[in-house]
């Protein structure tokens, strides 16, 4: 029988990264798989008010280590054993499939359907899609809020 044995989940705070997570949480449980949650904080969204403003680089590092340390405890409290928490920097669509997949060795990436950023979707696609086109492993993307029985 086939089993993930290491599942990086992406999360950004959105509704969609909500779900894909859940639905993470179960198929981790039925596989015994390690569950590796990553947040990236995108660099180039605040580059250029950061030289106006360093706080904000802090701000958002601190709220990506506290989303992460809220899945992790809720993944753990469902039953999966080994969570993994990454907060990285860079661009999402190639930090996920390229640099932390590796890094995990990943056999499934799950993710959102969409994330929080409408402005990058717009003018140079989705981090979604972009992950499905250049990742080495499995890719299930969530679209939806419904969890399995």
């Amino acid at each position: 029988m086939l089993k993930y044995k290491h599942i990086l989940v992406a999360v950004d705070g959105s509704k969609e990264a909500e779900w894909a997570f859940k639905k993470s949480v179960q198929i981790a449980k039925r596989n015994d798989s390690a569950l590796n949650l990553v947040h990236v904080i995108d660099t180039r969204s605040f580059a250029a008010i950061e030289a106006y403003d360093r706080s904000i680089a802090d701000r958002a590092t601190r709220y990506g280590k506290e989303l992460l340390a809220d899945y992790k405890k809720e993944a753990e409290a469902a039953g999966v054993t080994k969570v993994n928490t990454f907060v990285e920097y860079g661009s999402p669509k190639v930090v996920i499939p390229k640099q932390v997949a590796s890094q995990v060795k990943a056999d499934l990436i799950i993710c959102g359907a969409t994330g929080l950023n409408a402005m990058e979707r717009f003018l140079i696609g989705s981090v979604s899609e972009y992950i499905t086109r250049s990742a080495t492993c499995d890719v299930l993307i969530i679209r939806t809020d419904d969890l399995p029985e």
